[in-house]
């Protein structure tokens, strides 16, 4: 990149500045040096179109002088030499917001100076600071401290304390940890933002999750044949929640604010207790047994799943019907689902009040394609419902009872149709989606009465 610089630099210099400036007398320095570098690059072999647009709107009316660039569009694939300026300015502006940050030993000084300056008495075991010594310490920091203790930064804390006119120092140093941490984490994640436009791609972020693996106690064990289906489970989750709508990208914003990071970057913890690890979707034994039951369901052992594979999946109740529409609106190959939307598939039956799993799922229920469930589209799903309770020779279930239970239990806008919204407004679309597609879940809710009378009654047994 140095030699670029300087062959830039040597080449701006023959152009000539004077000359231009003859040409162009009222344009400013930068409109000045914006040309020659035009001019460079029509050298260079790009279209004389650009150059064109450059010199045309230099020779524009004075206007443009006082109105500021607002749109600048991304570089083409073709145009390598504006792509190489883009990474490298983008790359030395994230540097710089690299060295903005508070390092181990700037924290540690932050430490000392609030214990210092803490406001006595101490309150119990925990030390607290008034609003003057906060003051004093942010002066005696210095000015790169001064972003971690403004008024406004006081002002928040103090709300959530439980003495007026005092922070608890612990808070203020935690809250000046965890903005160093979001910061350090945004600058990691927009080194992968190769178009430097606030988005990661799946690519994107695959490539950060598999740099961030050696970082991992916790993942050490794994075999390195493993990390592409880690990784793979890993992005699924982020995609599934903060990409709904299946644009094939998210905003590093989201990323940051949702609670999935902090999960993912607890691996870095020596240990973890072994029901945390369960319940965390980004640990060793939670990824390896999602994809071993997906081997498990594998009979053929082709890699792949086939509509009589997944009739397996959970409580193995799940209802043929409701398989057939998953295969009808989901992405396969030759009628079979591969690893990633089998990822997308569980995630959305183990999280069905969330209102992501219920968008896939309405979206698999909404049979015409309407934007909306009627009662018909009750029936229809029901019926595999009914078909079950014949099999297991169960007493029969009318299906307009549950018609009203459901919308009952919805209370749509319009009395004849629920909507995406109606459901997830209501807080009772997980019961809404499972009696509809599971036998077993429809089962436990229908049997729902009895089951809490044995279960009180057990306790009481216990108890006595």
């Amino acid at each position: 990149m140095n030699q670029f610089r300087e062959k830039l630099l040597s080449n701006l210099s023959k152009k000539g500045c004077d000359e231009i400036r003859h040409q162009f007398p009222f344009q400013t320095d930068d409109e000045i040096e914006d040309i020659l570098f035009q001019r460079y690059r029509q050298d260079m072999g790009n279209t004389n179109a650009n150059l064109k647009q450059s010199i045309e709107k230099s020779k524009s009316s004075e206007s443009y002088r006082f109105i500021p660039q607002f749109h600048f569009e991304l570089p083409k694939n073709t145009d390598s030499l504006a792509q190489k300026l883009r990474e490298e300015a983008r790359t030395l502006f994230l540097q710089k917001r690299s060295k903005e940050l508070l390092d181990n030993n700037e924290l540690k000084l932050l430490w000392s100076l609030l214990e210092k300056h803490h406001s006595p008495p101490l309150m119990g075991d925990e030390q607290y600071i008034n609003y003057e010594n906060y003051c004093k310490v942010a002066s005696i920091a210095g000015e790169k401290f001064k972003r971690y203790l403004t008024a406004s930064t006081f002002a928040r804390l103090v709300v959530a304390s439980s003495y007026p006119g005092k922070i608890s120092v612990m808070s203020l140093f935690n809250y000046a940890m965890r903005k160093v941490w979001l910061q350090q984490t945004r600058i990691g994640l927009s080194l992968y933002d190769y178009t430097g436009q606030g988005y990661l791609n799946e690519s994107d972020l695959e490539s950060y999750i598999l740099e961030l693996i050696p970082t991992f106690p916790q993942l050490e064990g794994l075999e390195k044949s493993f990390h592409s289906f880690y990784v793979c489970t890993t992005v699924r989750k982020f995609f599934f929640f903060l990409d709904p709508l299946r644009t094939g990208r998210i905003r590093i914003r989201d990323i940051l604010t949702c609670s999935f990071l902090d999960d993912l970057l607890e691996l870095r913890d020596e240990e973890i207790p072994k029901d945390a690890q369960e319940m965390n979707w980004f640990s060793a034994p939670s990824a390896l047994s999602v994809y071993g039951h997906y081997l498990n369901l594998d009979k053929d052992h082709n890699g792949m799943l086939s509509k009589k594979e997944l009739i397996g999946y959970g409580s193995g109740t799940l209802t043929p019907i409701f398989l057939d529409r998953v295969f009808a609106e989901c992405l396969t190959y030759d009628g079979e689902m591969d690893y990633k939307t089998y990822l997308d598939f569980v995630l959305a039956l183990e999280n069905r009040s969330e209102p992501q799993s219920l968008h896939y799922l309405f979206r698999i229920l909404d049979v015409e394609h309407k934007g909306y469930l009627t009662a018909f589209t009750l029936n229809y799903f029901f019926k595999g419902i009914q078909d079950e309770i014949s099999a297991h020779r169960a007493e029969p279930v009318n299906f307009a009872d549950i018609k009203d239970e459901i919308f009952d239990m919805v209370k749509p806008v319009d009395p004849t149709r629920i909507t995406l919204k109606d459901l997830i407004s209501s807080g009772h679309g997980e019961t809404v989606v499972s009696i509809l597609i599971e036998f077993h879940k429809f089962w436990a809710y229908e049997n729902r009465e009895v089951m809490v009378t044995d279960s009180t009654a057990a306790e009481e047994t216990h108890n006595l």
